[in-house]
């Protein structure tokens, strides 16, 4: 089985993007990326983001995007994200008011099954990316969110967007999950956490190799599940943005 690409998610140098976007998108590339997931970026036109990848020699394989969107004008969004070269989208998160108990879960699940089989007819894709949220549990159902939401939807209709870290912080292990859902996760967020947390309980994510995930079991689990992407993502940096992710990146090229 081929070894998974590799890109980075723009959220990783948001803050950059703020005040250069041609800069930060630039130094990306220069690092050695050529593909980005699309997400934490100005808002902008479709056909300014295809120019702003296009001027880099980048180009946006995935995005972040609410699904609401989609829902209220799901033609114009498939327009949308087909022109700024994006056909594998994910929400960041469950939608707002499906979250709060297994019944709203599950409402959450069928309207996510219902985008997603309408997303395959437009020849894109729909996954869902987790937080350590999802292994929490509701009252009145053993398994977590993120098994009930797989297990109430479709798998040609929604995969997963497994986030490496966020599985370590809810105290599952990463490397069973893609397993777990073998040929159904195409694209894995791949994130290091530090040991230490803030006094806020927040976890402290560090560049790629310097946390605790058991990466060698991470790198043999996507390599033999079918994963397409590993996503390169620091929500937060403590140094040099742009050197974590060098660092990340040669650690990704080194082990893929």
């Amino acid at each position: 089985m081929a070894s998974p690409k590799i890109a980075i998610i723009l959220y990783t140098v948001r803050e950059a993007a703020k005040t250069d976007l041609a800069g930060a998108l630039q130094r990306v590339r220069d690092i050695g990326f050529e593909y980005v997931q699309w997400s934490g970026m100005p808002s902008m036109p479709a056909e300014a983001i295809r120019e702003a990848l296009d001027a880099a020699g980048l180009q946006a394989i995935a995005a972040h995007c609410p699904m609401e969107p989609f829902e209220q004008d799901f033609e114009g969004q498939v327009a949308y994200w087909k022109t700024a070269g994006v056909l594998d989208v994910a929400p960041g998160v469950m939608m707002q008011d499906c979250r709060d108990n297994l019944a709203a879960w599950l409402r959450g699940a069928e309207r996510l099954d219902a985008l997603g089989e309408k997303l395959r007819k437009t020849g894109m894709r729909l996954s869902y990316h987790n937080h350590a949220y999802e292994f929490t549990k509701f009252d009145g159902d053993a398994r977590y969110p993120l098994d009930i939401l797989f297990d109430a939807t479709a798998p040609e209709n929604l995969y997963a967007e497994l986030d490496v870290a966020w599985a370590t912080a809810g105290g599952e292990d990463p490397a069973a999950y893609i397993r777990r859902y073998a040929g159904r996760c195409p694209l894995v967020h791949m994130k290091d956490l530090a040991d230490a947390q803030t006094q806020e309980g927040k976890p402290v994510f560090v560049p790629l190799g310097a946390g605790r995930v058991d990466w060698d079991a991470v790198f043999n689990a996507v390599k033999e599940s079918g994963v397409e992407w590993c996503i390169y993502e620091q929500d937060d940096c403590q140094g040099d943005v742009f050197e974590a992710i060098q660092t990340s990146y040669d650690f990704l090229r080194k082990n893929l």
